[in-house]
């Protein structure tokens, strides 16, 4: 009897796990080798973008739709039927004023744009007017919300027999948006999966690798780490060509203004530029400001360093007798804040006791001073041209990129042990000649790399940029290659540019084969080109003058006032060693990135 009972207790549990097993449970999967076990997975990416396509769907379920709303029955049955091929369209575009490349039927997005031009263009039947999906859209590369596509590519299935189909879906598309061809691909053609890789090009101003300003917290911690770290001469070696621009600058251009000012204003200003405790900014007749207290109870002047280039100062607070205006300029979104931004009050919405008429010229002459030094600032950094051997150690700082590297702190939510953070970069190149426009000097620096991973190119800019600005020791790219986590901002997203995928292996390969056209941007090179200028260039040099994205986020950088950023220091890691972790899951606990929502730039399935 009790080894009939132990006998249906084996039978009982093996049944369990039998049926547990049958319901998609580990064991589902343990007799596949590893290739089937990955084909009859699928793709890692399709079924994220699924999750996220529903997570999306009901946090904007309130909000209108933004893809084609599609034909009545009636116009769906008259129409006539006709044959669908699976196609590469090949596109280039301008990200500005876009959430982004991939779909989303509640936001302007470059994808959104072309299916409605499809549709319209009749690529499309009108029965799959309203769903993507019933056409098989596939992007090569996501690019970022204001990110550009010089060449981009999308497989899809369309209705490719009118000769004219191509001039027809760009007469209902923006200039910002060009379908450049369409080639006819094999069934099973999926430009992402036959991507081989990919080329970037990333733009970004010469007066980025100027170093911080001397009163800067940045710039005060590099010259102490260096003495404390008995590395002075080592420093000053590596900042040697750029050694004078700070202080030819406060002669040249800030203290003409700084002389022409009068009591009390003169002192307000000085405090505000030069002094970095926000303590002695109080005056003695003004109270220190709980951090409890409502912030009503005292008018504040904004000076953060995201606002005002090379300030010190994160908050000046005035006795209500020297009231001064807000002047900050927030830029809402602003892609130039770094990944560490510190909270920035909204002092535009504080309810002010009323003020005289004396209180409102303190504040009016201030705002206008302070105004002016900004403008002083950054007309002497974009007259600033940079030297070769400035130059020089920019091409050097590439060069540790090159090769398989692991990239755990270049991306979000990866670690060090994680065996997709390894990415291999194929060429890592520096113009040799900067360009010039509106009277700011930009450099241009190529990227080719099988794939990457969300915000790895604007952390690689991030990093190579912070060491050459910062005189930091070359070695510490390589470091940041180690387990140690760091952590590295991003630089805006304005600069950056996908110049084309590249499909080589299949062209030789299927497109060969079956005798369908190979996918080569090289044959529109002419109108690729003109299009770069007019519809990317000209927007990134036009919203950089406008908006001074560079310069706020380094600026901001500079004034960050914890360690995060002081292993750009002689000290190296060491000065992160109560921040820093080794071999471990999470990144370092930083305040969170400012920088414009990010999805992958060109990645892997499964790495957005």
């Amino acid at each position: 009897m009790a080894d009939d009972r132990q006998q249906k207790r084996k039978f009982t549990h093996s049944s369990s796990r039998g049926h547990h097993g049958s319901r998609g449970g580990r064991g589902k999967g343990k007799d596949l080798g590893r290739k089937e076990w990955s084909q009859q997975r699928g793709d890692r990416r399709q079924e994220n973008e699924e999750r996220n396509q529903k997570r999306q769907k009901t946090e904007d379920s309130d909000k209108p739709n933004l893809l084609h709303q599609g034909f009545s029955a009636e116009e769906v049955a008259q129409e006539e039927r006709r044959p669908k091929h699976k196609v590469a369209v090949l596109i280039g575009y301008s990200g500005t004023g876009y959430r982004g490349m991939q779909i989303n039927t509640t936001e302007k997005t470059i994808e959104g744009d072309l299916f409605n031009a499809f549709v319209e263009a009749g690529a499309i039947s009108k029965a799959n007017a309203t769903d993507p999906k019933k056409s098989a859209l596939v992007r090569c590369a996501r690019t970022d919300k204001g990110v550009h596509a010089a060449g981009n590519v999308i497989s899809l299935k369309l209705i490719i027999e009118d000769k004219d189909i191509i001039e027809k879906i760009n007469s209902h598309l923006s200039p910002q948006i060009r379908v450049w061809g369409i080639e006819r691909t094999v069934n099973s053609f999926s430009c992402y999966q036959a991507c081989d890789s990919r080329w970037y090009e990333y733009l970004i101003p010469t007066h980025s690798f100027l170093p911080p300003h001397p009163s800067s917290f940045l710039g005060r911690k590099l010259v102490q780490h260096a003495q404390e770290a008995g590395d002075e001469e080592g420093y000053k070696k590596r900042q040697e060509e750029v050694a004078n621009f700070w202080e030819e600058t406060e002669e040249k251009h800030i203290k003409p203004i700084l002389d022409t000012l009068q009591e009390p204003i003169k002192s307000l200003v000085m405090r505000a530029l030069y002094e970095d405790e926000v303590e002695e900014h109080l005056t003695e007749s003004a109270e220190p400001q709980a951090s409890n207290k409502a912030p009503e109870e005292k008018p504040e002047v904004s000076t953060t360093a995201a606002n005002q280039p090379d300030m010190v100062v994160q908050k000046v607070e005035v006795p209500e007798t020297e009231a001064a205006a807000n002047t900050a300029t927030s830029n809402g979104e602003a892609d130039g804040k770094p990944e560490s931004e510190a909270k920035i009050e909204d002092v535009d919405k504080v309810e002010a006791p009323e003020e005289s008429s004396s209180e409102l010229e303190h504040k009016k002459n201030l705002e206008a001073t302070i105004k002016q030094i900004r403008t002083a600032y950054s007309t002497a950094k974009r007259a600033w041209r940079i030297s070769n051997a400035r130059k020089d150690r920019v091409a050097e700082a590439l060069k540790p990129f090159l090769g398989t590297r692991n990239y755990h702190n270049f991306t979000v939510e990866k670690t060090f042990g994680d065996a997709s953070s390894k990415r291999h970069i194929k060429s890592f190149t520096l113009r040799p000649e900067p360009i010039i426009i509106n009277g700011t000097e930009w450099l241009s620096i190529k990227i080719h790399g099988q794939s990457f991973m969300m915000h790895q190119i604007r952390k690689m800019i991030s990093m190579i940029a912070l060491t050459v600005r910062c005189g930091c020791p070359p070695e510490r790219i390589l470091e940041a290659f180690g387990q140690t986590t760091i952590s590295i901002p991003k630089v805006p997203g304005l600069g950056l540019l996908l110049e084309r995928p590249v499909f080589d292996s299949y062209n030789e390969g299927a497109a060969t084969k079956f005798e369908r056209g190979k996918i080569d941007f090289g044959k529109y090179e002419k109108e690729l080109e003109e299009f770069k200028q007019k519809e990317i260039y000209e927007r990134i040099f036009r919203e950089e003058a406008d908006g001074n994205a560079f310069n706020t986020f380094f600026a901001h950088v500079d004034s960050f006032r914890e360690a995060q950023f002081l292993y750009l220091t002689s000290k190296g890691l060491d000065a992160i060693k109560g921040l820093a972790t080794t071999r471990g899951k999470g990144k370092q606990d930083v305040p969170k990135s400012s920088g414009v929502d990010s999805e992958d730039e060109g990645g892997n399935a499964g790495d957005s």
